[in-house]
C-alpha cells in the first residue's frame, strides 16, 4: 500500500469523506467507530462500487475517468476550488470549466476598479458582457451607465454601435482582433454554448461579423496599444492589459493607461471636468 505522502489522492478523499456529517445524507449515525461518511456511502452517492472506491482510496484503483471523478465531487459536495484539487491530483490536470453566468463584481472589486482615478478600467464576462466599470472608463471609453444592460456588451458596441466604431483609428483590425480573442475566451471559459444566441443576432445584423466569425481565428488579449478617437480630446493612445480575476473564470479585468504623458495630462484634465460637470473643451 502507498504511503501517505505517496497516496496524495487517497488521503485528500479520506480527508473530505471525514468532515461530512452522516444525518445531513439520510444515513444512519448509530455505531460508527469514525466521523464522516463511510467507503461505501460514498460509493454508493457516487454511484460506484464500494470495493473499487476502496482501492481509490487505498492508492490501488488505477486511474480514474473525468466522469467518475465528477460524480465523487458531487458525492462529496466539494466546492469549485476542491472540485478542482481532486481533478489535479487524480489525472494532474484542472476539470472542464463549468461556465456560470455572473451577476456583477463583489464590492470589494467595485472598490479596486474606483481606487484608480485616473486609470480606466473595466470587467467584462467570458461572454464580454461588461458587468462593472469605474468613472474613468466612463469618461474616456463610454459611459455604460447610460446603457441598457444588454447593449452593454463589447461585440454589440463595436459592430452595432456607430459612436464607438467611429472611436476606433483602425476598426476592421479591431474588430477582427476582438472577435478572435472574443471567440478563444468563450471557449476557454466553456461558454461555447452560452454566446450561441449572442453570435446568431450579431451575424443576422452584421455581415462584417458574420464574415470575421466565418475566419475562426483566435488569438489572445494579452496587451498591447489601443488608438482612439475621443470626441473631445481628439486622437489619444492607451495601452491595456487584461487581468483574470481570481477564483472567477467567468470574470476579466482590463485596465487601460494613457500611452504617452501628454495622453496622461489630457485624460487627468478630462476625468476631472467630468467629476465636476464640466466639459473638456
Amino acid at each position: 500500500m502507498s504511503t501517505t505522502h505517496d497516496n496524495l489522492l487517497g488521503t485528500y478523499l479520506r480527508d473530505r469523506r471525514t468532515k461530512l456529517d452522516p444525518a445531513t445524507f439520510g444515513f444512519p449515525l448509530a455505531r460508527r467507530r469514525t466521523p464522516g461518511l463511510r467507503r461505501e456511502e460514498v460509493a454508493q452517492r457516487a454511484n460506484v462500487s464500494p470495493t473499487w472506491y476502496t482501492w481509490l482510496e487505498q492508492g490501488r484503483g488505477g486511474a480514474p475517468s473525468p466522469d467518475v471523478l465528477e460524480r465523487i465531487a458531487h458525492a462529496l459536495m466539494l466546492t469549485d476550488v476542491e472540485r478542482e484539487h481532486l481533478f489535479l491530483l487524480a489525472l494532474g490536470r484542472p476539470p472542464e470549466v463549468r461556465y456560470q453566468a455572473t451577476e456583477g463584481v463583489t464590492p470589494r472589486l467595485q472598490r479596486v476598479l474606483d481606487a484608480m482615478t485616473f486609470t480606466p478600467a473595466l470587467v467584462k464576462t467570458a461572454t464580454w458582457d461588461i458587468v462593472a466599470w469605474n468613472s474613468a472608463a466612463a469618461a474616456v471609453l463610454t459611459n455604460y451607465g447610460q446603457l441598457e444592460p444588454q447593449q452593454r456588451n463589447v461585440l454589440r458596441l463595436l459592430f452595432l454601435n456607430p459612436h464607438v466604431r467611429a472611436a476606433q483609428v483602425d476598426w476592421e483590425s479591431v474588430a477582427r482582433f476582438v472577435v478572435a480573442v472574443f471567440r478563444a475566451e468563450a471557449a476557454r471559459a466553456g461558454a461555447s454554448k452560452a454566446i450561441e444566441a449572442l453570435v446568431d443576432e450579431l451575424c443576422r445584423l452584421s455581415p462584417e461579423f458574420a464574415a470575421l466569425w466565418r475566419d475562426n481565428d483566435v488569438q489572445t488579449y494579452g496587451g498591447g496599444t489601443k488608438h482612439l478617437h475621443h470626441p473631445e480630446l481628439g486622437l489619444i493612445s492607451m495601452e491595456y492589459s487584461a487581468f483574470a480575476v481570481d477564483g472567477r473564470p467567468d470574470l476579466s479585468m482590463v485596465v487601460y493607461n494613457p500611452a504617452t504623458p501628454e495622453d496622461a495630462e489630457r485624460v487627468r484634465l478630462l476625468i476631472k471636468a467630468k467629476a465636476n460637470g464640466e466639459s473638456a473643451r
